[in-house]
């Protein structure tokens, strides 16, 4: 179905994918671990403050945009060979984690440290820490890692496969609360060890984007999976987990995200 040369493509845009990702998370957990102190940002003062406002910014409108249909438009015209819509989520990632690389690598530190644990104190933040990332990595394998990851589009462009999205069936911590991802995307933000004035600026604004921006996304769930994810939206809830889960899953064509 693909020729050799829109499989070579797809490879290079799949190795430039997931480097893209792993320097772009091992750049945000270092960041937040050290309290945002290891940006290179060239500002101090109200010029800090107005440029790290502005990375932040740029991660949560893009991010947003890009999961619109005008984004989806966009996406499609970022590869060539014709690939641009079966690479969509390959490129979807790989812009992603340049965004993530961009607000650590660029931040401007604007304070010193308030707070930093010592001892047994810092093993039990710092262990808090990483279960907030094991939590993430799980809400991201039930959402499907080739989605979340980018493997879906260029890993089926290499294997001659179209890229399928799976049926909309929550799974996992999705039968326990409908937007686990950004829940536990906002739990690595407040779990790192270090505060600072920028570890809780980032957190603040990075923790409303999390509450705001799914119900954005769940109006385009609703539009493509009709009554199915409604009838799923009445039983689970939105951003705190019940202790039930959800028994009965919901069936429909879709992806989570």
């Amino acid at each position: 179905m693909y020729t050799v040369r829109q499989r070579r493509i797809a490879l290079v845009y799949g190795l430039a994918c997931h480097l893209s990702f792993a320097v772009g998370i091992a750049a945000m957990i270092a960041s937040i671990y050290t309290g945002l102190r290891l940006g290179r940002g060239p500002f101090t003062g109200a010029a800090a403050l107005a440029f790290d406002l502005l990375l932040l910014a740029q991660f949560a409108f893009l991010h947003s945009f890009l999961l619109t249909g005008r984004g989806a438009k966009l996406l499609a015209r970022l590869a060539p060979a014709a690939l641009g819509r079966d690479l969509g989520t390959t490129s979807f990632a790989t812009i992603s984690s340049l965004q993530l690389l961009l607000t650590f690598a660029a931040w401007s530190p604007i304070g010193a440290v308030w707070w930093e644990p010592h001892g047994a104190l810092r093993i039990a933040v710092t262990a808090a820490y990483a279960a907030s990332w094991l939590f993430l990595l799980k809400a991201m394998a039930d959402a499907g890692l080739g989605v979340q990851t980018g493997f879906l589009g260029w890993g089926s462009v290499v294997r001659g496969r179209t890229p399928r999205h799976r049926p909309f069936e929550p799974r996992g911590t999705f039968r326990y609360v409908r937007q686990p991802i950004y829940l536990a995307f906002a739990l690595t933000l407040w779990t790192g060890p270090v505060w600072t004035p920028d570890h809780l600026l980032l957190a603040a604004g990075w923790t409303l984007y999390c509450l705001v921006g799914p119900a954005l996304k769940e109006r385009r769930y609703l539009r493509r999976h009709g009554d199915a994810f409604a009838r799923y939206r009445r039983l689970v809830p939105y951003w705190l987990p019940r202790l039930q889960r959800l028994e009965e899953p919901t069936a429909e064509s879709g992806e989570v995200r």
